[in-house]
């Protein structure tokens, strides 16, 4: 799943940028309002999920998240407010915010808001997603199927989380490339092939269907 922060803070965005990553995410950083805005704007590198700080330079956050939903930009937006200042909260959710964390925060309670936000996004309630024998918990990055426990690297992680969030959808090549890497990492598209031929040997037969030339899809196997 892919995040963007947007905060001036340099040091904020930093901690904010290890622990997002460190969960598993792949994560975006913009330091103003204005290069927030252009990030999330971009419909062909959608995002699943903003963190988004409500005093930015060259354009406040409030301007960017009603711009955003006025293009019909729908990724949930978490945002930052200053403590005791509730009507910029008031404001955030009447603008479209999803969700709201008053500064100074502990860094689990955003994570924890985000997974939830994201589960939401994706029509899931329960924090564990679950297709067939295979259960992902996003609380605590665990994967198992009938209940033992699957050893998984960073990215295979991600590939799987991906499809589990989007279970029975078809999500193509360049979807899943878009979700797994930052933007400024050094993508390869061949290596989601690899991701998912490594999943394969650690899954269920026919727990991740191939649509040819079209994508991948994660079904119950039957």
């Amino acid at each position: 799943m892919r995040i963007l922060v947007v905060e001036d803070d340099p040091a904020l965005s930093r901690q904010l940028a290890q622990a997002i990553g460190d969960a598993g995410y792949a994560v975006d950083s913009a330091g103003d309002g204005q290069d927030g805005w252009f990030r999330g704007d971009d419909e062909s590198q959608p995002y699943d999920a903003v963190v988004l700080d409500l005093g930015l330079p060259l354009m406040d956050g409030l301007t960017v998240l009603k711009k955003w939903r006025a293009a019909g930009r729908v990724m949930p937006v978490l945002i930052l407010t200053a403590r005791d200042n509730w009507h910029e909260k008031v404001a955030g959710i009447d603008a479209g915010a999803d969700d709201y964390l008053t500064k100074p925060f502990h860094m689990e309670e955003l994570l924890a808001r985000l997974r939830a936000l994201i589960r939401r996004a994706g029509g899931h309630a329960s924090p564990q997603l679950t297709c067939g024998s295979v259960t992902l918990d996003t609380c605590n990055g665990r994967v198992t199927v009938d209940g033992q426990a699957l050893a998984l690297t960073s990215h295979e992680f991600r590939v799987l989380s991906y499809l589990m969030h989007h279970q029975g959808e078809l999500v193509s090549r360049s979807d899943l490339i878009e979700h797994i890497y930052a933007q400024d990492f050094d993508r390869d598209s061949n290596t989601v092939e690899v991701f998912i031929a490594r999943l394969r040997k650690k899954l269920p037969a026919g727990a991740i269907e191939t649509v040819r030339g079209l994508g991948y899809r994660m079904v119950r196997p039957q």
